[in-house]
């Protein structure tokens, strides 16, 4: 019987700790190396779950089969903290909302348009609730660092390793192929090295000669002291994203990904969080706990980037914004192509040699 694949995963986030899971439940000799448990990016990510916001009809699907993964990773992982909350938008003119409604309805999401009433039945807290809006019950919402932890305490338990506060130096390449890792420990070999390191893909890889062609934008999150239950769902209304947590915060973004704070992160805070009050029954007794700026990592033509790197054998690369809704089917995919050495279909248009 053949030895198992020993795969390397560099990063703790969502996306890694998912690859991890997959992979460990195919077989693999499995070690995480990050700097912190539950990444960078993920601990300030809005953590939306959607096959939203009018991307093309591939990427929809893309994502849309990902909402059925978190379904399938739910009774896989007790104490997943997923929620099917439901989403109300208004964050554009009637007249786009229409056609984005159409566009998606037609692809078979379940996308509603709802009235004032309505509205106010579904977010009864909502001080101004909008003449009108979508609805689409089957979005959801993940707390992200708990379910990266959970991720990762089963693939543990299964048998794969956790090195964490280890700083990775560089790629090691022999012979024009990816073998292992540098950190400050030392040396790590293996048969794959898996990148999932968010904002810090593009400076490894750039370790090894390769380009990652990636920005990483802040956006700024404000958070609320927790409170009783004031929302049931996610609410997209204009220049204001909120969500209520599990332990009870109220968060809140300019958009889904937060927006730049500027030169006064402070000052931006204070304003955004007094807009979040404004916009709810009962708003002024919210206390602002704290805000944080996440840098999303995000190629640049907007899409994901997944997958081998032709030119260099032994490295696989995963970076992409919306990683929270992408984690599980990532994962699934990822697992499959570096244990069965099969390329699937699906990730063809996520190469990273579409930017050659």
């Amino acid at each position: 019987m053949p030895s198992p694949q020993k795969i390397i995963v560099i990063g703790a986030g969502i996306i890694g700790t998912s690859i991890a899971w997959h992979l460990q439940r195919k077989g693999a000799d499995v070690t995480v190396v990050a700097q912190t448990i539950g990444g960078v990016a993920t601990p300030n990510s809005f953590s939306w779950i959607n096959a939203s916001w009018g991307n093309p009809e591939f990427y929809f699907r893309f994502r849309h089969r990902s909402m059925a993964e978190w379904s399938r990773l739910a009774p896989e992982l007790p104490g997943l903290p997923l929620s099917w909350c439901g989403g109300l938008c208004w964050d554009l003119p009637e007249t786009e909302l229409d056609t984005y409604a159409a566009r998606h309805h037609g692809w078979g999401y379940g996308i509603q348009p709802v009235n004032r009433a309505t509205s106010a039945m579904i977010e009864p807290n909502l001080a101004d609730p909008p003449d009108y809006a979508l609805h689409v019950a089957e979005e959801g919402a993940v707390e992200p660092v708990a379910a990266a932890e959970l991720l990762l305490k089963d693939a543990a338990h299964r048998g794969a390793a956790l090195l964490s506060g280890i700083e990775v130096k560089r790629l090691l390449v022999k012979r024009n192929r990816i073998v292992g890792i540098e950190t400050h420990d030392g040396a790590m070999y293996a048969d794959h090295v898996v990148l999932a390191a968010g904002a810090g893909t593009a400076a490894l890889a750039a370790s090894a000669d390769i380009l990652v062609p990636l920005e990483t934008p802040p956006g700024l999150i404000v958070h609320s002291r927790p409170v009783h239950k004031m929302l049931n769902g996610l609410v997209m209304a204009p220049e204001l994203h909120m969500r209520q947590t599990r332990e009870g915060r109220i968060i809140a973004g300019g958009d889904f990904g937060g927006t730049d704070p500027g030169d006064d992160p402070q000052a931006a805070a204070r304003e955004l969080f007094a807009k979040t009050k404004a916009a709810l029954k009962g708003g002024e007794a919210l206390e602002l706990d704290f805000h944080s700026i996440g840098h999303r990592p995000t190629p640049k033509d907007g899409f994901p980037i997944l997958g081998r790197v032709d030119a260099v054998p032994g490295l696989y690369l995963a970076v992409l914004h919306s990683g929270v809704t992408l984690a599980p089917l990532v994962g699934l995919l990822a697992a499959e192509e570096l244990i069965d050495e099969r390329d699937d279909q699906q990730l063809t248009p996520f190469r990273l040699s579409r930017f050659a």
